[in-house]
């Protein structure tokens, strides 16, 4: 039988690891990773405050589901907690009073004149007692200082402070799944972690500002860092899509998701976009009817579902010239859709002048055009004295044997795109991966960005032949990173 470990046990493990008197300390920790313990949680808070001595201090988090050592600490009566609806902590030890001061008062809940950060500070270091980096509170600290764009505000909480009964939301707190779990190596390598054993339990321990100098490195270098990879786990593709709507909202340009490429129903279509980190969709197909094909009830219903779910519809889009083309427009109108892209026509002054009695944006697309029959069809409309957009659609080009940018992008068309429709296919009509077919998907974007375009670069349908929603996104992603 193994004998029980003791409380002379922990504290020389403790100090063989390189804890020493006058230290500072945030534990986390877990006591069944200990195996047996002879006086159990007070063994170890006692072996720890042993070791730190009276000019030392011992801290644990208090927030959340409490282990029995957290609520050891707390419950002593010479314990210190600091004042915080979320991070809040218990102290003991000559510097509790000055690390728990006023915790409540700062912006974030774990940046700067907190617990965490004042620990940091002062040389204090973070251990880890058989738990993983997954436990690890410091490593939100870094998130909140760095105040990376997934990071949320969060609702707001009354409590009771020294100045009263107080409310008060925390912005940037960190969300529900990390991926800490694979810091080890780094902080090892580059923050000096040194890692033993308490017992059966492994223990980590590093100087917190080594860990937050780590961690703002890789957070700086990649806003990502601290997110998983797998695309089940929802919390880290919301938070993901999060950070890509960050980025792309230093863009001119506004990125759009077709109905169609997002889904089949309105729900679906709106969570889809979500978790791509897009907020904006062209609408032209829905349960598997294109939108002018729906009754104006059934497209109203698709209207309110996407806008409730956070999606702007920015137009509609037809795959033909509508037969009323006034009725369609009183229900763009009607929804407060400000924009129709429609197939470029002979019928397209017509149209325009229709679009113009109802105020609304007309945008003509190239379907099986040339770039220079396209050209004369815009021309007659601008003759005719209205005015209308061009959406450019490479693909549609490529299809006819132009080269987009080459060629086509070289008429007089250039003038009026509005849109960009973003798919790609070889000159046989096969839709390709966007960047890896003949519409010249790459060359075009990066000269509508050099020229500061403000219109609208739409992931088009076609792009569901080579994959969903979240594969267009990625490769588009791809593409803004090579130009």
């Amino acid at each position: 039988m193994i004998a029980p470990l003791q409380k002379n046990d922990i504290t020389a493990a403790l100090r063989q690891l390189g804890l020493d008197t006058g230290d500072l300390v945030l534990l986390h920790s877990s006591l069944s990773s200990l195996g047996h313990v002879a006086g159990g949680a007070a063994c170890v808070v006692d072996a720890f405050l042993d070791v730190l001595g009276a000019e030392g201090t011992l801290v644990v988090p208090v927030f959340g589901a409490l282990g029995v050592i957290p609520e050891e600490v707390r419950r002593r009566p010479e314990a210190v907690c600091s004042i915080h609806p979320l991070a809040a902590v218990a102290a003991i030890g000559a510097r509790a009073s000055e690390l728990c001061a006023g915790h409540w008062q700062a912006e974030l809940a774990h940046g700067p004149a907190t617990p965490y950060t004042r620990l940091a500070n002062a040389g204090g270091y973070v251990c880890l007692l058989g738990v993983d980096q997954d436990r690890n509170t410091t490593l939100h600290a870094a998130e909140e200082i760095l105040r990376l764009p997934y990071l949320q505000t969060t609702a707001e909480h009354t409590f009771s402070t020294p100045d009263g009964p107080v409310t008060r939301a925390y912005p940037f707190f960190p969300g529900p799944h990390r991926d800490f779990i694979g810091l080890d190596r780094v902080l090892t390598v580059e923050g000096g972690m040194r890692v033993g054993r308490v017992g059966k339990a492994v223990v980590r321990l590093i100087r917190g500002a080594d860990l937050l100098r780590v961690a703002r490195r890789l957070g700086s270098a990649d806003p990502a860092f601290a997110l998983c990879a797998n695309p089940h786990c929802d919390d880290c593709v919301r938070q993901r899509a999060r950070l890509r709507q960050a980025h792309l909202g230093g863009e001119s340009f506004s990125l759009v998701a077709s109905g169609m490429l997002a889904g089949h129903y309105a729900e679906e279509i709106a969570d889809q976009c979500i978790r791509a980190g897009i907020t904006r969709v062209e609408l032209d197909c829905v349960y598997g009817k294109p939108v002018n094909a729906l009754q104006p009830e059934c497209l109203e219903q698709t209207v309110r579902t996407l806008r409730a779910g956070d999606c702007e519809v920015v137009s509609l889009r037809l795959p033909a010239s509508p037969d009323d083309p006034e009725a369609l427009l009183g229900t763009a109108s009607r929804l407060d859709i400000q924009r129709l892209v429609l197939p470029l026509t002979d019928q397209a002054p017509a149209l325009a002048a229709a679009a113009q009695r109802w105020d609304i944006t007309v945008s003509f697309s190239n379907v099986a055009l040339s770039s220079q029959h396209a050209t004369a069809l815009m021309e007659a409309v601008r003759k005719a004295g209205y005015a209308a957009g061009f959406t450019f659609n490479p693909a549609q080009f490529a299809g006819v044997g132009e080269k987009p940018f080459l060629c086509s992008w070289q008429r007089r068309l250039k003038y009026a795109v509005d849109q960009l429709d973003v798919q790609d296919a070889c000159f046989d009509g096969t839709v390709q991966r966007l960047g890896a077919g003949q519409a010249e998907i790459k060359e075009l974007i990066s000269i509508l960005r050099c020229a500061g375009f403000a219109g609208h670069m739409v992931l088009a349908a076609d792009n569901r032949h080579t994959g969903g929603l979240a594969d267009t996104v990625q490769a588009f992603m791809e593409l803004l990173e090579r130009v």
